[in-house]
């Protein structure tokens, strides 16, 4: 099971509702749970059925440029960071640390400007371009999908 499998599994978790999965395979084992109230589903599975590989995703935040809104501001020049995974988002490194960036803020290029924790596993996201935090798209300690916008930046 590769990790795309096991973001589309954590993703499909959140969103039915289900306490916990357990899944079993010849070398390989994972539990995922949640905090909620307990829900009980019963399912099995065919035996034949094997899992078709994924692409893998991208270790650091995807970057590509936002389309252009018919707004008052010009947008076109923005680019948006995206969530290289599945997980919560978050601003600082603890509540009682600072926050990576805030509006306004100057980023250069491998510059932390948050978390995201998948699995107890705390990620450090870097910036793949330089420019200034235009706009923060996601509240702190929010669940962000995969590919999810999560800043502005302009890089002029």
């Amino acid at each position: 099971m590769d990790i795309k499998q096991i973001q589309d599994l954590i993703k499909f978790v959140a969103k039915s509702g289900v306490n916990e999965v357990s899944i079993e395979e010849q070398d390989f084992k994972i539990t995922i749970k949640t905090n909620k109230e307990p829900t009980y589903v019963n399912a099995t599975l065919p035996a034949a059925v094997q899992a078709i590989p994924a692409p893998v995703a991208a270790p650091v935040a995807a970057v590509e440029v936002a389309p252009a809104a018919p707004a008052t501001d010009d947008t076109s020049k923005l680019i948006t960071i995206k969530s290289p995974m599945i997980g919560t988002f978050y601003r600082s490194s603890s509540p009682d640390k600072p926050l990576f960036v805030n509006v306004g803020d100057s980023i250069s290029a491998g510059d932390v400007i948050c978390i995201i924790e998948a699995m107890k596993l705390f990620n450090e996201i870097e910036s793949e371009v330089s420019g200034k935090i235009v706009k923060v798209l996601v509240e702190n300690a929010q669940p962000v999908e995969y590919d999810q916008p999560l800043f502005l930046v302009d890089p002029s």
